[in-house]
This record gives structure tokens, sequence and C-alpha cells, in this order.
């Protein structure tokens, strides 16, 4: 389900043209596709289930552990609702891809974002070698903690990159019952980025250490150079990333 895009906030508004240099890569596969927008949702929204608001990790979900040099992330991952970036996540983890990069790009009040070998934002690639399709659910939000895909301009450009939402802003005015629950509103009060529902596919919550999460995210950063100050002049690394828990079959 695609959802329809929101103005909130002026460091948010900024948020799809910041992942544009996500991979060199993925820049060569951009298309002219769009996202269709629905004026309304078909299905009652109060009445689903909505895992990223539950910290207990359920038999269909995985648990994993990023070990960075500045502290442990505990995140659990949603494969019912995005087979395919969790898939390629697990695997990259499990094969040590991730291991030693960094967050290459923080904005405090926004997200921090790793997961390119290169660590300057213009490398990496999925387990398929190519870009995968954004994968939408009305399950699934941009609230604090949430763990979502970084992408360029196509929607078919998903490779290696994630980021994690720091956003700690109540941003919940105005957001539309049609389109959230009212629990995700709510949840809304404590932060995030609505903005980027449905342009970004969200697979995993922090579960323990989101301080260590705002820790990363309020590190000195500099000029990226194209004018965003973006880039840790001590960048924290992920040592590797843990597969504590998966789905029981």
């Amino acid at each position: 389900m695609h959802y329809k895009k929101l103005m909130i906030g002026a460091s948010l508004m900024v948020a799809l043209g910041l992942f544009a240099a996500c991979s060199s890569n993925n820049s060569t596969q951009e298309t002219k596709e769009t996202s269709t927008k629905t004026t309304e949702s078909s299905v009652d929204l109060n009445k689903l289930e909505l895992p990223q608001l539950n910290d207990e990790v359920t038999d269909d979900e995985y648990l994993v552990e990023l070990v960075t040099t500045k502290g442990n992330i505990k995140i659990k991952l949603f494969p019912e609702q995005a087979p395919k970036a969790v898939e390629n996540f697990v695997t990259h983890a499990k094969d040590g891809y991730y291991n030693d990069t960094t967050f290459h790009r923080v904005i405090q009040e926004f997200m921090i974002q790793g997961g390119d070998p290169k660590g300057d934002g213009t490398g990496g690639e999925s387990i398929w070698k190519k870009g995968f399709k954004t994968e939408d659910s009305n399950q699934l939000y941009n609230i604090r903690g949430a763990l979502s895909m970084a992408r360029s301009s196509s929607r078919s450009s998903n490779g290696s990159q994630f980021f994690i939402v720091t956003n700690k802003d109540d941003v919940s005015d105005g957001l539309p019952i049609q389109y959230y629950p009212e629990k995700i509103i709510e949840r809304y009060k404590d932060g995030g980025a609505p903005n980027l529902d449905g342009e970004y596919t969200v697979f995993g919550q922090v579960t323990e250490g989101l301080d260590i999460v705002d820790q990363i995210a309020s590190g000195e950063v500099k000029d990226n150079g194209s004018g965003e100050k973006s880039t840790p002049t001590d960048p924290v690394k992920v040592t590797e990333i843990k597969v504590l828990q998966e789905p029981k079959k």
C-alpha cells in the first residue's frame, strides 16, 4: 500500500532527496517509475497487527544485534511484511558483508545511515547483485527506532544500505486517520519520519540500544561536500551483525 506523501517538518521534508546518492550502482538503475498514491485505505487499519509496537520477538520474526564501537543495538526484523529486505539484510549479516562498515551518514534529528562497504554512500549491493523493489506494508511505519532500506530515486534500487530513524520530535499532528492506525499516530508523538512512509521499506524495529542509536546520531559531523552536514568526523563502526533468533518453521 502506498501512502499520501506528507509534508511534515522542515528538517524532514528534505528526506526524499537525502538518499539520492545512496549508491552509484543504484543510480544507473533509476527509472521514471512512480508510486501510485491511494486516496483511501480499503481496510480497517485499526484492526491490523502492528509488530513494531511490541518489543517482544515473536516466532515469525528475526532478532539481530548490531555490534558497534559505541555499543550494541538489538533489532527485530519482519519477514512477513518485508521478505526481500529481511532476506537481503540477514544473508549479508551472516556472510559478514556488514563487518567493519560505518554509519557514514548522520543527521541528528532525522536518521543514521550505514551498510555501505565503501563507507561514503556510493557503494553496496543486494545479495542478488541488483536493486530490488521497495516493499510497502500498512503494518510498518517510519516511527522512531524503525530500521528501513536506503535507496536512490528509483523504487527498484534497494541494495545494502539501511537507516535507523532517530527523530524525537512530535510529528503526529495532521496525520490523516484514513492512512494511519490510531496507535501509530500516537507513537509518532515520540518522533519519527512519517513523510517516508510508503516510500522506503521499513523492515525492522530497535528493541534495545536506542540510547546507542542516539549517541551515534549526536556525533560531530562535517559537510559531505554537497552542502549537507552529515559526514561523521569519527564514524562509528559496525564490527559485526549477529543473528540471535530466526523464525520458527
